[in-house]
């Protein structure tokens, strides 16, 4: 349930997207927007710029699947402002790192970084059912 909706919190949740997350919205279809919205009622969505290494590597060394949902995904997230993190080994440790450092939301398909974010008393939404978003 949308909390700040229920208790009239305006605040603006921010909200990182992982690769997975990114990749999720093509193969099944989900209207990110909507779905978010439904559980956040407000929120600012941002693209790390080590998600955005990470599909440029998959756009070029991925397999067939990979490069494909990359070139779809490379359009798709000039919509977002990109955040500049520091530098971290991988995507996954810059969006668990920055996700403590902004009380930001990730959105992640991804088990072990869910599992992660959790240790840290951190929020995720993923994939529920065909093609809903759950908040965890």
């Amino acid at each position: 349930m949308a909390s700040n909706r229920i208790r009239g919190n305006s605040r603006r949740c921010i909200v990182f997207l992982d690769t997975s997350a990114i990749f999720m919205i093509f193969e099944r279809n989900i209207r990110l927007e909507e779905e978010l919205t439904r559980l956040l009622a407000s929120y600012e969505i941002f693209i790390l710029q080590s998600v955005i290494n990470e599909i440029s590597i998959l756009k070029e060394q991925g397999s067939e699947k990979q490069k494909k949902l990359a070139k779809l995904a490379v359009q798709f997230i000039k919509r977002y402002p990109i955040f500049t993190e520091s530098n971290y080994n991988n995507a996954d440790q810059a969006l668990l790192h920055e996700a403590m450092l902004q009380s930001a939301i990730v959105v992640t398909n991804d088990v072990a970084l869910r599992k992660e974010l959790h240790k840290h008393s951190l929020r995720s939404i993923c994939l529920r059912g065909k093609n809903h978003l759950m908040l965890e």
